[in-house]
């Protein structure tokens, strides 16, 4: 098998940067004629793609997968929990006090566009799906515009109108980079820099998934307040409950930038020291000449 980039053999020509082509076949003349097989991208796009599939560890890909399948379901799970009150449309169902009309509908436009991103978001992480460009580009669009813009633009206004400082904070800082990481996202993958592609859609997804991360903080931060009361109650849980939203919002989304901050790092690591090691042991084609 040759590659573009490598001196001319068997009479094929080489190609330029920006186009690699690969011969399959047989080059000694014997049965089928090598089939040539032009990719698009560069050989940094080839690089890429080597160096991160030669950093994974055999049997890394079905446990990744596995993980991501699960988020899936999480994120399903709490998405129907999250939008249930919203179907009907009615202002008495909000689980957030807002003054209804315009600030109603905005607050459900903002709910239902975030449950098409936390859906889909997984699903751009599965190595299968990764793997089927089509797809991958389709459902990432869908995602982007279907699900971050329109849930991001809206989340802004519905944070601004509730009046409260810790809300209005608290959302409107996520909701920016929410924005700003899927436009970076974006821009990265028409570079073809597909590394960074990924980890700006790790982030951008680290702050879809506060609408989980939010749910599950607040009962925790209710436990925590149970040895420091002096009564507890259904009313006080209820009423802490409403008052501890916008501080689970607040810190949601600054644990999940945390945590996915690790991994990328973390990964990266990896990717350093394999491509390291690789690069300090001989190729065949070394060995050869030597």
């Amino acid at each position: 098998m040759g590659v573009a980039g490598t001196p001319p053999q068997d009479g094929c020509e080489p190609v330029g940067r920006h186009r690699m082509m690969i011969a399959v076949g047989s080059p000694t003349g014997k049965g089928r004629p090598p089939r040539i097989t032009t990719l698009p991208g560069s050989t940094d796009d080839l690089e890429q793609v080597v160096t991160h599939n030669r950093s994974r560890p055999a049997g890394a890909a079905p446990a990744t997968a596995r993980r991501i399948w699960l988020m899936l379901v999480v994120a399903a799970v709490f998405g129907a929990v999250l939008v249930g009150p919203y179907l009907g449309f009615d202002v008495e169902d909000s689980r957030l006090d807002v003054g209804g009309g315009a600030h109603y509908y905005l607050l459900v436009a903002h709910v239902l566009t975030a449950l098409v991103a936390l859906v889909l978001g997984p699903l751009q992480f599965v190595p299968a799906i990764r793997a089927r460009r089509r797809v991958h580009r389709t459902i990432g669009r869908c995602y982007l515009l279907a699900g971050v813009m329109p849930s991001g633009l809206t989340a802004i206004p519905v944070a601004l109108l509730s009046g409260r400082l810790i809300t209005q904070i608290g959302l409107v800082i996520p909701a920016a980079l929410w924005l700003l990481t899927g436009w970076l996202a974006f821009q990265a993958a028409r570079r073809r820099d597909f590394v960074r592609h990924r980890n700006w859609m790790m982030r951008n997804y680290a702050l879809t998934f506060l609408a989980v991360t939010s749910r599950v903080l607040v009962p925790l931060l209710l436990l925590a307040q149970v040895p420091f009361s002096d009564t507890v109650n259904a009313g006080s849980i209820s009423a802490n409950a409403q008052s501890m939203i916008p501080i689970g919002q607040a810190l949601g989304w600054i644990v999940n930038l945390v945590v996915v901050e690790i991994l990328i790092r973390r990964r990266g690591s990896r990717q350093a020291a394999s491509t390291s090691s690789g690069a300090s042991r001989p190729t065949e084609s070394t060995r050869a000449r030597d």
